[in-house]
């Protein structure tokens, strides 16, 4: 089952000499796909609703914010990668018994994406 959400950031990535090292924003857009083997009795993963509300719960401390004050981002860069693996993580300790977060994809521009698999990301361009 696949869920998107997005969320307005700034940021500016520590150590990076370029741009980006500079406070700038993104429209962030975040694709979550769940993965599980058994379906509840009307036939479902879970129902779209309530993974649409676990990713605004992660989201919405994330959106209008400047990540680099927001945990875990002021130790860490706020690099889509990072990004990818937080939600992942974050919804991780929130799902019913046999779900799992297969991959999470984050989008900080219209054709530049990470891919966080949970053992590792891999940039996408």
């Amino acid at each position: 089952m696949r869920i998107e959400g997005r969320f307005a950031a700034a940021h500016r990535l520590r150590g990076y000499k370029g741009e980006c090292e500079n406070l700038h924003g993104h429209n962030y857009r975040v694709e979550v796909v769940f993965a599980g083997e058994d379906l509840d009795p009307v036939g479902m993963l879970m129902d779209f609703r309530q993974g649409k509300d676990l990713l605004a719960g992660v989201l919405g401390r994330l959106d209008h914010a400047y990540l680099n004050d927001v945990e875990p981002f002021d130790r860490v860069n706020p690099t889509s990668e990072h990004i990818a693996r937080h939600v992942s993580e974050a919804l991780t300790g929130n799902l019913p018994d046999g779900l799992r977060v297969e991959r999470v994809t984050c989008w900080e521009s219209e054709g530049c994406a990470a891919t966080y698999h949970g053992g590792g990301a891999a940039s996408e361009q």
